[in-house]
């Protein structure tokens, strides 16, 4: 027995003698005396009383992953009971937050002189943890960075972060192979070197991004620095006869102007200004603004109300209504559904914030089916007062590329019995590209099934005329802005009519938008234009106070 607690004595002394000196832990666990001894940081860090404990079997309970346990305990009885010597296990333990970290744990069996267990001594360490230095590069990585971040980060008053990426990686990667893209992050590395004082250290952080650390500079430094190694990376491109053509993009940081910055938010901020540097066209360097920062903010937030939104049955959306009039009848022929949002945290937000993000996140497929079905029933409900109405939806390029919208919609006509002309489909060309088969194959499909095409914003952006050839719409949309220059302008006067007497040569309608005056109203009129929409008649409104308006008689409903 006192041969027996010497020998665990000098497990215990080693682990402790090497607690400070290694990141792993080290462990003893002693079957004959059912007692377990890790290294005392090990309890700092994972979710147990005591480093040692009596009773392990049940101990482990307290932090090993619950769905990990039994796999556990089968390799640890094939250990104890001979059938193996070498315990080698991938699993989780939980941290003192409740947290499940992989682990890797290896332990040798140690027997007695008659090849019974005494002991399994080992090893644990945390296979999740990122590298302290990065092997490919040769640099030091984000726990190094980290290290020495966090100690000074109360007296950076001076200096800056300076975060770069490569444009691309992914592309080299896929196109010359993995062991090519390891030469490019070593090379792109030499020349970033190449440019360092004394005082500026480099790290490697993930994937293909560096990390620049200067105490001393200022926001000029950093974008001087920049520029020298942008054209470092140039010459090498040239060097190598452009075998591989690829640029790098930074964020700045400068501590001057964020003073407080701790450690997370530092690494926040310059990946959010690496982000912003390739959103704006790559191969240079953003330096960060608070301002941008929450504008980027208020983005992520609000996308995240849209989601919730969508979840909760379209809370929180609405469709609005604006009649258009024909103008010859002098009766409305039909309407225009706009999306409109409101919620608990930004208020009513603006289609021209809120729409875009819908199709960037794609959640205005959702949305986007909802508005046409919205729309839909209000022709069904409006019935009684214009029992041939039409209604205009707007279809988003996403929704034309990503989903079969063109089925969506004829279930929808389908399912609400109406006639397949009582939809028009908008569309605005800016938001498509004109030679892509999904957006032309849809609109010549909508053509085959009788429902009507109309070209939004026509005479602005990118809209021509051979559009009027090309897609065959059948009818065109001027802005307010485009028609309120003709009214001031005889010779954007002129071109008005001259669009108009085009469209009606090839048998396409015309639609002007934002009519508001009496006076506009008149002047319009006088150009034979086929329809009239604006403010004169309606502002977008609910379906309810569009039914008052009729029953009213406060728009036009019949001539």
């Amino acid at each position: 027995m006192n041969k027996l607690n010497n020998e665990i004595q000098s497990y215990r002394r080693m682990i402790d003698v090497l607690d400070q000196c290694i990141d792993d832990y080290l462990f003893v666990l002693d079957i004959e005396n059912d007692s377990c001894y890790i290294s005392p940081h090990a309890e700092v860090r994972f979710k147990m009383e005591n480093h040692e404990f009596k009773n392990p079997i049940e101990k482990f309970k307290e932090f090993i992953y619950y769905k990990d346990y039994n796999l556990v305990m089968e390799d640890l009885d094939l250990i104890f009971t001979g059938k193996k010597e070498f315990h080698n296990l991938q699993y989780r333990w939980l941290s003192k937050a409740g947290k499940a970290i992989w682990i890797n744990c290896r332990g040798s069996a140690i027997y007695d002189e008659n090849h019974q267990i005494k002991y399994l001594v080992g090893c644990i360490n945390e296979i999740g943890k990122k590298q302290i230095a990065d092997n490919v590069s040769g640099l030091l990585g984000e726990t190094s960075f980290k290290n020495l971040i966090i100690p000074i980060q109360d007296d950076m008053h001076r200096g800056f972060v300076l975060r770069l990426g490569i444009d691309n990686f992914k592309n080299i990667n896929e196109n010359y192979g993995l062991k090519y893209g390891d030469e490019i992050l070593k090379q792109t590395g030499n020349c970033i070197k190449e440019h360092l004082l004394n005082h500026q250290k480099l790290y490697r952080v993930v994937s293909d991004e560096f990390i620049i650390l200067d105490l001393f500079g200022d926001k000029r430094d950093a974008k001087n620095l920049y520029n020298c190694i942008r054209d470092s990376i140039t010459a090498y491109v040239e060097s190598i006869n452009y075998e591989v053509y690829y640029t790098l993009s930074a964020g700045a940081l400068c501590f001057e102007e964020n003073p407080t910055a701790s450690y997370t938010e530092i690494m926040k901020w310059t990946e959010f200004g690496l982000s912003k540097a390739k959103k704006d066209g790559k191969n240079m360097c953003y330096v960060f603004k608070t301002e941008d920062y929450r504008k980027f903010q208020r983005k992520s937030e609000l996308i995240k109300c849209l989601h919730q939104a969508v979840d909760h049955d379209f809370v929180g959306f609405e469709v609005h209504f604006q009649p258009i009039v024909q103008v010859d009848k002098n009766r409305i022929t039909s309407l225009e559904a706009f999306l409109r949002f409101e919620c608990d945290t930004f208020g009513k937000v603006t289609p021209y914030e809120f729409i875009p993000l819908l199709e960037e996140s794609n959640l205005i497929i959702p949305v986007g089916k909802w508005v046409l079905e919205q729309s839909i029933q209000a022709v069904c409900s409006l019935k009684p007062f214009i029992p041939d109405l039409k209604v205009h939806v707007n279809i988003s390029y996403v929704q034309v590329l990503k989903t079969p919208i063109l089925k969506d919609i004829l279930n929808i006509i389908n399912r609400y019995d109406i006639e397949k002309n009582q939809l028009v489909v908008e569309l605005t060309e800016s938001g498509f590209i004109e030679s892509d088969a999904s957006f032309t194959n849809f609109c010549k499909n909508l053509k085959e099934n009788n429902i009507q095409l109309a070209l939004d914003d026509f005479g602005t952006g990118y809209s021509n005329f051979h559009y009027l050839y090309n897609l065959k719409p059948n009818c065109i949309k001027i802005d307010r802005g485009l028609m309120q220059n003709a009214l001031s302008n005889d010779y954007e006067n002129l071109l008005l009519k001259h669009m108009i007497d085009m469209s009606h040569s090839v048998g396409v309608k015309m639609c002007i938008e934002g009519v508001e005056t009496e006076i506009e109203l008149h002047k319009i009129m006088n150009m034979e234009t086929d329809y009239i929409q604006g403010y004169y008649y309606s502002r977008p409104c609910s379906l309810d106070e569009l039914k008052y308006k009729l029953e009213n008689h406060l728009i036009i409903k019949e001539a």
